[in-house]
């Protein structure tokens, strides 16, 4: 019996609706399966929390959540309690960093029974591989001057490391898929970081001869995830060209309720952490309304992490049956509620 413990944050609003919601499906999952339990430890660490104790974690919070085999996350944020920057950087971001989560993986598929903006989605499958440590996003930077004479500087870093580890990450994966990786790259006007990324990327494709590769020009290449997202396969792209893209990912699937996303760490210190991409939702919080989608899909994510990636595909194949027999919540035009769609996950699950 394999027993994977989890540390589960549902964190701020809808989080509290939703992870409750996919940990019943991943228990229905072990049940079928025989072989695997969750053992599901729950964290309070969220605003509320906040607003108690000063802080959106303890100083131990960390040394806690790192015996964990992953950490399951909900949702972090209310501006209405705790400015953002402070909730994220105190809980989220703070795990991503200290626990080396330098990879987020974030997938983006036409979903039968959800409709797409798309005139005709054609399918698309991809994959963003999002370089998760660095980047545009380092807080190298600072402000000075005041009035009219101030100016805000902002460093992206950009290491050779950190680079080269995500787009071998995306070959890997592409290996298993269509085996085509893109690189999402803008080196005809970032004059430093990007020709240096093209060049790392140049040189790690040498490395996969039987996967075609090819880079793309950031603007051209969000133009082709409305245009042409059947062509794409997997997509690597640095922290802030990854962020942006997969948001337009989930927008192409017909809702960010529906869309999960993975924070990985690689190299075995820490858990890695699980979590869809939409926020707390604050406007729907106790109408048990929420879209459950996005978290289930995060838990068929850790599904293929611990290596059950055939398990994690038959739930996806539930979620898209549920999805195509009409059980869709107000997000994506039905009326379903968040039990409603969770419930018949689970009865259909118990059919496998």
């Amino acid at each position: 019996m394999k027993v994977f413990n989890i540390a589960s944050i549902p964190g701020d609003g809808v989080g509290k609706e939703v992870v409750p919601a996919a940990q019943r499906v991943l228990k229905a999952v072990s049940d079928v399966h025989g072989g695997l339990s969750f053992r599901f430890t729950e964290f309070p660490y969220s605003c509320e929390y906040y607003l108690e104790h000063g802080e959106m974690m303890p100083d131990d919070g960390l040394e806690q959540l790192k015996e964990f085999d992953s950490i399951f996350l909900g949702a972090v944020g209310n501006s209405k309690l705790v400015p953002d920057h402070i909730s994220l950087w105190g809980l989220l971001i703070k795990i991503r960093r200290e626990f080396e989560q330098v990879i987020n993986i974030r997938p983006a598929k036409y979903l039968q029974g959800i409709k797409s903006p798309l005139a005709n989605p054609k399918d698309f499958d991809l994959l963003v591989v999002r370089e998760n440590s660095e980047g545009e996003y380092s807080s190298i930077g600072g402000r000075i001057f005041r009035d009219e004479d101030e100016i805000a500087i902002q460093n992206a870093v950009f290491s050779r490391k950190g680079a080269e580890r995500a787009m071998r990450f995306a070959f890997e994966l592409a290996a298993k898929r269509k085996k085509h990786v893109t690189s999402a790259t803008k080196s005809n006007g970032i004059v430093y970081s990007m020709p240096f990324w093209d060049e790392v990327f140049e040189n790690t494709a040498k490395d996969y001869p039987d996967i075609t590769a090819d880079s793309q020009h950031i603007d051209a290449l969000s133009a082709f995830f409305v245009t042409r997202p059947e062509k794409l396969d997997v997509i690597v792209a640095s922290n802030l060209f990854g962020d942006i893209l997969t948001d337009i990912g989930a927008a192409i699937m017909g809702s960010i309720g529906v869309a999960p996303a993975a924070n990985i760490n690689v190299n075995g210190k820490y858990p890695s952490m699980f979590e869809p991409v939409h926020g707390s939702a604050p406007d729907i919080i106790g109408k048990g309304i929420a879209n459950p989608i996005g978290q289930i899909w995060t838990a068929k994510m850790m599904l293929d992490h611990f290596g059950e990636e055939e398990l994690g595909a038959r739930l996806l194949d539930v979620i898209e049956d549920v999805l195509k027999s009409g059980y869709l919540t107000p997000d994506i035009g039905g009326s379903s509620t968040t039990d409603d769609v969770t419930e018949e996950i689970i009865k259909r699950v118990r059919t496998i």
